[in-house]
């Protein structure tokens, strides 16, 4: 461990080590800084992994669990996700740093009679909640952002720097602002093709 992060690097594996056996006993290493807000409505699966600087947070008006992570979920530095409503994240789910996953936002702007108007304070506004479901084996890329209402399918690979905003079928590479599908896996060729 010592050629591989150094000295300093190698004390700072160690207490996480340590914090994860402490407070997550089912995860398999914890970096700190770590941003835990409303723990009582997050399900932590088996196995996850995390970078340094990670928030998640859920909210719940029910006392219902909002944030579910799978087992074996790995999330690279500074993720951050917030659940309103719910937010599910499959089993064998990779995430690289920044990304930004949410199933809510300050307001509705949909163009119906819900909408929030532009001159109350954002802040104020009332939440707008839809469910975030990503399927197992998804691989985020960096900097994604995935949108409320979205459900991202099992095998999925989204590409560094999209912007999810509407569901995205399974075993597809998707990418752009907002992501589209550029490829379907093959099954057939084993191949990925583009559409």
């Amino acid at each position: 461990m010592y050629l591989k992060y150094g000295f300093l690097g190698t004390i700072k594996m160690l207490v996480a080590f340590i914090y994860t056996r402490l407070a997550y006993p089912k995860a398999r290493l914890i970096r700190l800084p770590f941003d835990i807000r409303n723990r009582r409505f997050i399900d932590l699966g088996r196995g996850l992994t995390t970078g340094v600087g990670c928030r998640i947070e859920a909210y719940s008006s029910s006392n219902k669990v909002t944030l579910i992570i799978g087992n074996n979920v790995q999330m690279n530095d500074y993720v951050h996700i917030t659940a309103m409503d719910e937010v599910r994240i499959g089993n064998n789910v990779l995430l690289a740093s920044k990304i930004y996953i949410s199933d809510c936002s300050h307001g509705s702007y949909v163009g119906d009679a819900d909408d929030s108007s532009p001159l109350s304070i954002p802040k104020d506004r009332n939440y707008a909640k839809k469910k975030v479901i990503i399927e197992d084996n998804v691989w985020l890329g960096e900097f994604a952002c995935v949108l409320p209402g979205v459900t991202i399918g099992r095998g999925t690979i989204v590409g560094a720097n999209s912007v999810v905003t509407k569901s995205l079928p399974a075993n597809v590479i998707a990418v752009g602002a907002p992501a589209r599908p550029i490829k379907k896996y093959n099954f057939d060729t084993q191949r990925w093709e583009f559409f």
